[in-house]
């Protein structure tokens, strides 16, 4: 992957080639000395006539949630797997030929091209999109040329595409801007996949705080349990849908809790079970409910602090680990690394040895 470091000093010695190729005016990519256009225009997620410049790192991707709880606190989940992360880029239609040339023929013309190069001047646009001139442009560390289209491409049904980067040192889709007929999804590298939606969902679920019913409620006592358990109902599975329009693309991406983890915050303490690991009941349950008589027994799922506190509750971390899947269009379907959501509460502990309960 080319640095920017590395990309500027490739534009200072392509800069000769870059003016024979275009005479009206000289493409930014990372700064060359020599750029005349204005900066990047401001972020934009639609597709509308001037919004050709619409932000590469906000893709057109449609999110929505099928089903689950909405409302209340919620949070995204982190990846078990510390070595995932969704794709950093992929390519989208942009722009109908009409609407290309609209932009193009309108105002300054001022726009990204692919993710880290921007066109400032109509001339730019217009000469490779509708006077059927070659553009160029650092594609796998290399200067690759592309060749120009005639007039838009008007007449034809498809849509231009651009690549779309998560964070700006992603630099692996920056085929300038080009043309895909309708129905088909470009054969080139980091062509957007069902599978690519699901990436993309997974950091979109959202899923409820993680705060676990207790007994005793206000404060816990040395040596005595405290009986930890989450109610039938209280987590559902997450289902997150990605559409990416005129691809037919979609995926859905289900989230699913399978067990909560307890950290009771300090070293002077004790879990059930002792993994801290309570697994979900067959009804959708964590642990049991507490009821009278059960001062002195086990609890299936729950914490016996050792020491009191001292003014300073201990921070009981509770969090639940969602089992994450996904189908999606042409019958892809797969797994996705488990995903987890983590919520403190403070336990207040007392130094005695019985409890009324």
């Amino acid at each position: 992957m080319m640095t920017p470091a590395r990309r500027a000093m490739g534009w200072s010695a392509v800069l000769g080639a870059a003016a024979v190729l275009w005479t009206g005016g000289i493409a930014h990519a990372d700064g060359p000395a020599e750029d005349t256009t204005a900066s990047t225009p401001p972020p934009s997620g639609n597709a509308n006539d001037q919004e050709v410049s619409a932000s590469v790192a906000s893709s057109r991707i449609k999110v929505s949630q099928v089903s689950g709880p909405t409302g209340g606190n919620s949070g995204t989940i982190s990846s078990t797997d510390v070595n995932w992360e969704p794709p950093p880029c992929w390519y989208e239609p942009v722009y109908t030929p009409e609407q290309l040339k609209k932009f193009s023929e309108t105002g300054v013309a001022l726009g990204q091209v692919s993710p880290h190069t921007s066109w400032g001047g109509q001339k730019l646009w217009t000469d490779h999109y509708r006077d059927g001139k070659d553009a160029y442009n650092y594609e796998d560390e290399s200067l690759v040329t592309r060749e120009g289209y005639e007039n838009y491409n008007l007449g034809k049904d498809g849509y231009f595409w651009r690549g779309v980067a998560r964070d700006e040192d992603s630099y692996d889709c920056e085929r300038v801007m080009f043309w895909q007929d309708a129905g088909e999804i470009p054969d080139v590298p980091n062509a957007p996949t069902a599978e690519t939606l699901a990436d993309y969902a997974y950091d979109k679920v959202k899923v409820p705080d993680t705060k676990v019913d207790l007994k005793p409620q206000a404060k816990s006592t040395v040596n005595l349990p405290t009986w930890v358990w989450l109610d039938k109902g209280t987590f559902q599975d997450v289902e997150v849908r990605a559409e990416l329009p005129n691809t037919g693309l979609w995926a859905e991406t289900t989230a699913k809790p399978v067990a909560l983890h307890l950290e009771p915050g300090t070293d002077d303490a004790e879990t059930f079970p002792a993994s801290g690991d309570c697994q979900i009941n067959d009804d959708g349950s964590i642990g049991t409910p507490y009821t009278e008589g059960d001062a002195d027994k086990t609890p299936p799922c729950g914490i016996r602090y050792l020491r009191a506190t001292n003014g300073t509750p201990y921070q009981l971390s509770a969090s639940v680990t969602w089992q994450i899947s996904w189908q999606g269009s042409g019958g892809a379907n797969g797994d996705l690394p488990d995903g987890t959501f983590e919520t403190n509460q403070g336990m207040n502990v007392q130094e005695i040895q019985s409890v009324n309960r």
